[in-house]
């Protein structure tokens, strides 16, 4: 074999192998596109649209896993369950004569909850950041509830608004609450029917 013929063969056995690792680093990134993308659902295309840039919304996303994984997340034991839902029926049954400070009382009991089970309450954003892993179907109900929330302790959310808050929290609190446990309320239209009934 010629010097030349080494020579070729050498940067072809060196062309395919660095098209079989672009192929490999493709598949590893799209598999692992996939599963933020199972993982975060909506999440995954809000946090791609605010960072503009698909890589560095994947990073945020990354590191925000990590970090959730190294929390001790726990389940309710069920005594803690059953304090949590008696104590939901009291803020509910506030909302007919006092819907403001339900809705206040409501968003506390949320965040008494979540350090319960080992989530940071340090600031509303590591909240978000911290559900949006495991509990992303309930995320838009936390900002929504929230930016209802604060609203109303300014004092410009309508009744409307501050019943629309309540049924925010609502989701959130069954999504953290039945983990583990049965739903008390298991749909959402039973739900509505519900604050609709406190509310009149």
């Amino acid at each position: 074999m010629t010097t030349t013929e080494i020579v070729v063969l050498v940067v072809a056995v060196a062309v395919v192998l660095a098209l079989v690792a672009a192929l490999v680093a493709f598949a590893r990134r799209r598999r692992q596109r996939e599963q933020l993308r199972g993982t975060f659902g909506q999440e995954y295309d809000r946090t791609v649209e605010s960072a503009g840039e698909r890589r560095a919304a994947e990073r945020e996303l990354l590191e925000r896993k990590e970090r959730h994984d190294a929390l001790e997340i726990r389940p309710l034991s069920a005594a803690s369950r059953q304090r949590y839902l008696t104590a939901w029926d009291g803020v509910q049954s506030r909302f007919v004569d006092s819907p403001v400070l339900a809705l206040s009382e409501a968003d506390a009991l949320i965040t008494r909850l979540l350090a319960e089970r080992g989530f940071p309450t340090d600031d509303l954003r590591t909240q978000e950041d911290m559900l949006s892993v495991e509990h992303a179907q309930v995320l838009d109900g936390f900002r929504a509830g929230h930016a209802i929330e604060q609203a109303n302790t300014v004092g410009s959310a309508d009744t409307e608004q501050v019943r629309q808050g309540m049924l925010h929290f609502r989701q959130v609190f069954e999504e953290l609450v039945s983990e583990g446990g049965d739903n008390p309320y298991p749909d959402a239209e039973t739900r509505e029917r519900s604050i609709e009934r406190e509310s009149r």
